[in-house]
């Protein structure tokens, strides 16, 4: 299933050379600092056990790899995946500390890795940015080993008609606002138009299921301003 917004060339990787070094930032005036607590709700809904490794495709700066090894005690092995490389250095330099977290710079639609690789794939805010979404969720059931596990945290359709009104007017102002972080308004409204024109919680559900994942479900946080999508590899 392609995205048709994310097929214009070179649109998705000239918005994050442009944002890299405010992602963070970006990602906190996007959610009103909410991303945070949601990352820990995707570990906590993970609950990983000692010496389990994991995938993060489309890592960004690392959060998720950073709550990862901390409640793993830095035992596990994690491997960072970003198609951007200003984006993985940034990361790098974030987490220099992290002796146990590697990086590869590589789509999600086409991992350089071995099948059977992982015990756990997260994708966080980074589905939506890939050009299909089919080849994305094929190459995580393939780099997961058998028992392992999918979860994937991105922006969703809000149910309730009061929240989605007030959060579509503060949308309408992000790209006012993002320009005078990065001097730039564009980067900002791809993200938006990104966000509206995502797939919905149930359709997200059907491809996990057309791509072989089983006891798949999804959680709501926020009413639905994101969602966190969960299968497993059987």
């Amino acid at each position: 299933m392609y995205q048709n917004l994310q097929k214009t060339k070179g649109l998705v990787e000239n918005v994050f050379n442009q944002v890299f070094n405010k992602y963070d930032l970006m990602n906190d005036l996007m959610s009103l600092g909410a991303h945070r607590v949601w990352k820990k709700d995707l570990i906590f809904m993970m609950n990983p056990s000692i010496h389990k490794s994991l995938i993060d495709v489309g890592c960004g700066t690392g959060d998720i790899a950073k709550l990862f090894s901390e409640i793993t005690k830095r035992k596990n092995d994690v491997l960072n995946v970003d198609p951007n490389i200003k984006m993985i250095n940034e990361g790098k330099k974030k987490l220099k500390n992290y002796t146990n977290i590697k990086w590869k710079q590589m789509p999600a639609e086409k991992l350089n890795i071995p099948d059977n690789s992982f015990d756990y794939y997260t994708m966080s805010f980074a589905l939506r940015n890939t050009k299909d979404l089919n080849k994305s969720i094929s190459e995580a059931y393939r780099v997961l080993k058998k028992g392992g596990r999918f979860l994937c945290l991105e922006f969703s359709k809000i149910h309730n008609p009061n929240l989605n009104f007030i959060y579509n007017k503060y949308s309408k102002i992000i790209p006012t606002i993002g320009k005078y972080i990065v001097g730039d308004e564009k980067p900002y409204e791809y993200l938006i138009k990104s966000i509206d024109q995502f797939i919905n919680q149930d359709e997200l559900i059907e491809i996990m299921k057309n791509n072989h994942f089983e006891n798949c479900s999804f959680r709501n946080l926020s009413g639905g301003i994101v969602a966190i999508h969960s299968g497993w590899k059987i």
